[in-house]
């Protein structure tokens, strides 16, 4: 039975242990721990273990001279004898141990117990911390720093194992510190959950009586003040509060009014500041110096101005170290007000640092001496003299964990600022990192796993982490390099933290050394450094990205809690700004996969140009640039480079779609403004499939699209909204030919125009996106002239100008997508070609056949002269029986044979399947069975049909 308030509550028998000791039995022998036991107690167990701590130690350490009227003691008297009276009659064990972990108090619900018990459970001085103890309620409570529960045999000392206790850390309201805990001991049998809920409510009573603690201290310093104004009340000074002036002061002037005299609280100097107020006037706060009994601090007055409120303030001399000091004070007024009761984090925005000048002290309650307002007073009888009251009485410790509560407060507004500036996941880890040094710690180190820094979502974060960021004060700490992979060991406060999902915090490494001992080497050499960490982890969504460490070596001072919520903010902040970054490097990566999938994979085979390209996309996001290289009938090459507006995987797609499209034109041997035509018409029924898209979804692009002819050494191009391309001479001279411009895709109605330009050999055609040139940082002209002194080199290759272009004329952080292809012509010789002009006369096909087949043999060719006799004969006889004369006949040898017979008709045969009946019908059908590959394309006056075959020695027979 456990009596709550004198009110008994049946407790229920635990169980016998049974699992928690088969568990530790496990650990000792060097097994792993075992899944069932909590996290917190596993942790504790490997700890201990690093420490080499023994299980069947006897007792805990004593310190025969702890200090035994601390306030944590003063405050919590009261509590523990309430304890006392509530477990009366139980085997309760009720102890307060101070921040290190030494019990200071003892109470017992049974009399009995101070015999029964050995001496480390029933006297105040044995040391409970974790590093001597082992796993134990109150040592737990200082390492994990919340309400712990231990039972039975998850205490790592043999002498335990009969008990459970739980440990609850109790802080000082007013600097968030552990100033001790409180510690619930009993018998395993008797566990009942409600005993948390009564751990609660207590360590909150003496955490009132600790702020108490602190108002009284705040009470006798304003009634030292008082004192001091009765003793010079017959002054002819008016008094007035901050209350009164409250009446005819902005609510604005009066918050800086607050908070300037916390600043002035928190210098714990001698010292006076002018404030201005928004009316125009001038507010003088003065800080005093206050003395009570065993208390020391300080009252600031306002002096109101009177009628001269522009006079300067004789301030003392004392006074000129506080100005540096207030210029970089920031504190909360209400925090400082009360013994600070309210918590730092309401603290209010910081104001312009007010001006000190500096003078002879006034201690009188008389105002300032000299030529300030009361002495204009004193100098002038009929003046009205200046008002003045108490503004704020405290201590300058309270003062200074305002003021550290207000940077904190600072440093999460600047983080909301400078983290997340970038969607790069290793960017905005350094923004964490520098926005941390050296506000907060002195060394940061971000670890993240490969698959985050991928963008992909970490199978295991616990494994596989790679050294990120290392920032510091100083670059000869010995942390592991970026690029490094990390291994943590088992107790170190990165695994635990990434392990629990929560912030560890190490305030003495040297204490904790045990938890890195799965390096002693390297863990010596970094506490060399540093004595103080907080590690914890990088959770966005639910999603674990990695752990941030922050350590501290050059501040004396440990971190504390506050500094672990700081930090744990900070990385809150962070988290989701790296998850961001890390879902955009996902979606980009996609993206960009899906742009590169579709462009042009390898060289096609062709002997027009040689040729190469680069495709690169901007650094924020994918465009929809493409390029093409397009194999075309009578050795010609189609050249084309497009770009899609917009960004993603939208303009991704679309530029797949026409990227296909266009191919598909060309290949009908359409010419370049044709094809422009039916991609404009393409783009505008892609935008009415999609009217409920809106003006955001309406689709645009621009393109451009050359054909070059090895035989006659000429280029057609047309271009719609793009730039104009660059030419290179043979001689070096680079121009940019004037085409007609022609609209984007996509308008509709307006037509396209095409251009012919001769290209001798040698010459090279360079197509880009208006990436390369336009950058809203760069003249497009200086843009454009080192585009031509990169290009007047034609003793390059096509590969050497692309880098050479890339190197020189792109941008270094491309904003939009750059496609870029060059081409150097090539012509085809004049001994490879054979050409005949006839009449319109069916006599003279014998005499063609027959040239073209002392032209086959004199190239070699006599195993295709049976196929090519065939169709030279049906594609003559079909020009002069359907078509109009005059009719020519050409033979083409380059990678393949192609014969092509033209006539000014510009009527089209189509291949169809004759009836046994038709006299007519079957020459197309012999042609296509005969020939690799067949087709019409049009010219100026006419057509012209053509086939071609592979020379392979196959004799260009088709094999079915």
């Amino acid at each position: 039975m456990v009596r709550l308030g004198g009110k008994a509550i049946s407790t229920a028998r635990a169980t016998d242990g049974t699992g928690p000791a088969r568990s530790r039995e496990h650990f000792l022998a060097g097994e792993p721990v075992e899944a069932c036991v909590r996290t917190s107690i596993s942790n504790s167990w490997q700890r201990c273990r690093a420490l080499g701590l023994s299980p069947d130690q006897s007792s805990p350490p004593f310190r025969a001279d702890f200090e035994r009227d601390p306030r944590i003691v003063r405050a919590a008297v009261p509590v523990l004898d309430r304890l006392q009276a509530w477990f009366a009659g139980s085997k309760m064990n009720i102890s307060v141990a101070d921040a290190s972990g030494t019990v200071l108090l003892r109470r017992f619900g049974e009399a009995s117990l101070t015999r029964s018990l050995p001496a480390f459970q029933r006297e105040p001085g044995f040391v409970f911390a974790e590093q001597y103890a082992g796993t134990n309620g109150i040592g737990l409570a200082l390492a994990e720093r919340q309400l712990i529960h231990v039972y039975g045999a998850e205490h790592f000392a043999e002498r335990s194992q009969g008990n459970a206790c739980r440990a609850l850390p109790v802080r000082d309201p007013v600097s968030g510190r552990i100033e001790g805990v409180l510690c619930l001991g009993y018998p395993r049998s008797a566990e009942d959950p409600a005993l948390a809920t009564v751990i609660r409510k207590a360590a909150r009573a003496i955490e009132r009586r600790l702020l108490a603690q602190s108002s009284e201290r705040e009470r006798a310093l304003l009634r030292a003040y008082l004192g001091t104004r009765a003793e010079t009340a017959a002054g002819p000074h008016h008094s007035v509060g901050v209350g009164d002036l409250a009446l005819g002061l902005h609510p604005h002037d009066r918050a800086i009014l607050m908070e300037k005299a916390a600043e002035l609280i928190s210098c714990a100097q001698l010292a006076a500041v002018r404030v201005p107020l928004s009316d125009g006037r001038c507010v003088t706060l003065v800080s005093h110096p206050m003395s009570a009994t065993g208390v020391e601090g300080f009252a600031i007055e306002a002096i109101l101005p009177g009628p001269s409120p522009h006079e300067p303030l004789i301030a003392p001399r004392s006074a000129e170290e506080p100005l540096r000091l207030a210029a970089e004070a920031a504190a909360s007024a209400s925090a400082a007000s009360a013994a600070s009761a309210v918590p730092p984090s309401r603290a209010a925005p910081r104001a312009a640092a007010p001006r000190l000048v500096p003078g002879r002290a006034d201690t009188t309650g008389r105002g300032a001496a000299g030529g300030g307002p009361a002495g204009t007073a004193r100098g002038h009888p009929g003046s009205t003299p200046p008002a003045r009251g108490l503004v704020l009485v405290g201590e300058p410790h309270v003062g200074r964990y305002a003021l550290a509560a207000r940077r904190r407060l600072e440093l999460l507004t600047d983080a909301s600022t400078r983290i997340g500036t970038t969607l790069d996941v290793r960017r905005t880890a350094q923004e964490l990192a520098d926005t941390a040094v050296p506000r907060l710690a002195d060394y940061v180190t971000i670890d993240l796993p490969e698959a985050v820094l991928r963008g992909e979502e970490a199978a295991d974060p616990l494994t596989n982490l790679c050294r990120t960021v290392v920032h510091g004060i100083r670059d000869d700490c010995p942390f592991h390099p970026v690029g490094k992979s990390v291994d943590y060991g088992p107790t170190a406060p990165q695994l635990r933290c990434l392990t629990s999902g929560q912030a560890v915090l190490e305030p003495d490494l040297k204490t904790a050394a045990g938890s890195l001992a799965h390096d002693p080497e390297h863990t010596k050499e970094l506490l060399a450094h540093v004595h103080s960490l907080i590690a914890v982890p990088l959770v966005a969504r639910g999603v674990v990205l990695g752990v941030a460490a922050f350590y501290r070596g050059r501040d004396p001072a440990p971190f504390g809690d506050d500094d672990r919520s700081l930090a744990h903010d900070l990385a809150t902040r962070a988290a989701l700004s790296i998850d961001n970054a890390r879902r955009y490097t996902r979606e980009r990566t996609m993206v960009l996969a899906l742009q590169r999938s579709l462009l042009p994979q390898g060289q096609p085979d062709q002997d027009a140009v040689e040729v190469a390209h680069r495709y690169l996309p901007a650094e924020s996001d994918v465009g929809g640039d493409w390029y093409d290289v397009i194999p075309l009938s009578g050795t010609r090459v189609g050249l084309l480079v497009g770009d899609v507006v917009g960004h993603g995987m939208l303009s991704a797609a679309t530029m797949g779609r026409l990227r296909t499209a266009a191919r598909s034109f060309a290949e009908l041997d359409f010419p370049p403004d044709e094809v422009l035509t039916h991609l404009d018409n393409l783009v505008g029924r892609l935008d009415r499939e999609n009217p409920a898209a809106g003006e955001s979804g309406i689709i645009g692009a621009t393109c451009l699209y050359a054909v070059y002819d090895p035989t006659a050494q000429q280029c057609t191009m047309a271009r719609a909204g793009h730039p104009p391309p660059a030419l290179v001479r043979p001689d070096g001279t680079v121009s940019f030919p004037d085409l007609p411009p022609g609209p984007p895709l996509g308008l509709g109605g307006l037509p396209f125009e095409a251009a012919e330009i001769d290209l001798p050999e040698g010459s090279g055609l360079v197509l880009y996106t208006d990436g390369l040139i336009e950058d809203r940082n760069r003249d497009v002209d200086v843009v454009l002239d080192r585009l031509r002194g990169a290009l007047a080199h034609p003793e390059r290759t096509p590969e050497e100008i692309c880098e050479a272009v890339l190197d020189t004329v792109a941008p270094a952080h491309p904003r939009d997508d750059i496609a870029l292809l060059v081409a150097r012509t090539r012509a085809l010789d004049t001994h490879r070609i054979a050409t005949w002009d006839l009449p319109a006369d069916p006599s003279l096909v014998s005499e063609v056949r027959a040239s073209a087949l002392r032209q086959l043999a004199d190239w070699g060719l006599e195993e295709a002269s049976f196929a090519a006799e065939l169709v030279l004969s049906e594609l003559v006889t079909n020009a002069i029986r359907h078509g109009s004369g005059p009719i020519r006949v050409r033979l083409l040898r380059d990678r393949t044979l192609i014969c092509e017979v033209s006539d000014t008709s510009n009527t089209a045969p189509h291949l169809r399947r004759a009836a046994t009946t038709d006299e007519g019908g079957r020459g197309l059908f012999l042609v296509a069975q005969l020939a690799q590959s067949w087709g019409t394309r049009y010219i100026r006056q006419g057509k012209v049909i053509w086939a071609e075959w592979e020379l392979d020695g196959s004799g260009g027979h088709r094999r079915d």
